[in-house]
């Protein structure tokens, strides 16, 4: 429609309040509106069920403010979607960018016309983020618990996996600055080739085993593209667990299962290597990203068979055992065309 039509709207309404671009739609109305929530988004992180994806159990469908713009976005971890308002409305009504975004205008105005206009006191919710963290030497008890998973200093070392002696927390507030110290005697960061933290492994906490600082994928730093093939696992400990065991292959890994690496990322991927695979873990979990790997990228994958995941098997079974699991179902994975399954 044209601009016109909403110029007369204002007109006929008499209110100061209607608009003409979409740009000045706050987000959380939007996200509100079409997604019909209950709860008011005045700048909380939420998370519910899939609207892409009807069979799902666990709520993947994350809406979140994107700080640098204090816009609210979404990202649906079960289908790969993401976006702003205007993509959410071009997904949920299968239309174009420019006819979601005047589709928008005119909602919008239709809805404080005759509900009224409420300003929202918009306040992104504050989140504890990594301020510092201090290094210590490696210790014998470190070697004895990564070498339980065959992954010695080497590996280690190349991948930018360094012990920590304690890492700060902040918190800004409106009015006051929160600050804790987590210490640990078995704590470990996550470095990328800048030296910056963006991952924070505490294996022996219940609560808090992952404090993830950034997204990055893990590995790529170290991708050689000097091997036939490349497997993505589902963490960096079973990826680097995988490595030592000298296949002719090379390995990446996402934030988590849950999160679906870019398909600009995954195309170049396949242009640098013979075959790219998935390997993930043997739960509800790492079975859904199989399958969503298999049906978003056409990427074939398989699931250890004597244990949740290959760190694990390592640590329980040894090195005899999982290369005798993993040895034919790579070679078969590797070599079976896309869409067939393993016998």
């Amino acid at each position: 429609m044209s601009p016109f039509f909403y110029l007369i709207l204002a007109f006929m309404f008499n209110t100061k309040n209607l608009v003409l671009d979409e740009q000045d739609i706050p987000s959380y109305w939007v996200f509100q509106y079409y997604l019909n929530l209950s709860e008011s988004l005045t700048g909380q992180d939420i998370k519910l069920t899939s609207i892409f994806n009807p069979n799902e159990r666990t709520p993947s469908f994350c809406i979140y403010v994107d700080k640098k713009i204090q816009q609210y976005k979404f990202k649906d971890f079960s289908t790969g979607r993401n976006g702003n308002k205007v993509d959410l409305v071009k997904m949920l009504f299968n239309i174009e960018y420019p006819e979601a975004a005047r589709k928008i205008v005119k909602d919008y105005n239709l809805h404080i016309k005759t509900n009224g206009f409420k300003e929202v006191e918009f306040k992104p919710e504050a989140k504890w983020e990594v301020d510092f963290v201090k290094f210590r030497p490696w210790n014998q008890s470190d070697s004895q618990y990564w070498l339980s998973f065959r992954i010695g200093m080497s590996i280690l070392t190349e991948y930018n996996v360094k012990p920590i002696e304690y890492y700060n927390l902040v918190k800004l507030e409106s009015d006051r600055v929160e600050s804790i110290t987590i210490r640990n005697t078995c704590l470990y960061g996550y470095f990328d080739k800048a030296g910056e933290v963006y991952k924070i492994y505490q294996p022996n906490s219940s609560k808090h085993k992952f404090h993830k600082v950034k997204q990055h994928l893990q590995g790529y730093d170290q991708l050689k593209f000097d091997k036939p093939y490349l497997v993505i696992c589902s963490s960096l400990k079973d990826a680097l667990c995988l490595k030592s065991m000298g296949y002719n292959i090379e390995v990446i890994s996402p934030d988590s299962e849950n999160t679906m690496i870019k398909a600009y990322v995954i195309e170049h991927l396949k242009k640098k290597y013979k075959k790219v695979i998935t390997l993930f873990d043997n739960d509800e979990a790492g079975l859904k990203a199989v399958e969503r790997y298999a049906n978003t990228y056409k990427i074939n994958g398989f699931v250890p068979t004597i244990c949740k995941d290959i760190s694990d098997a390592m640590k329980l079974h040894g090195f005899d055992k999982v290369h005798a699991m993993l040895r034919p179902l790579l070679k078969e994975t590797l070599n079976k065309e896309y869409g067939k399954k393993l016998k």
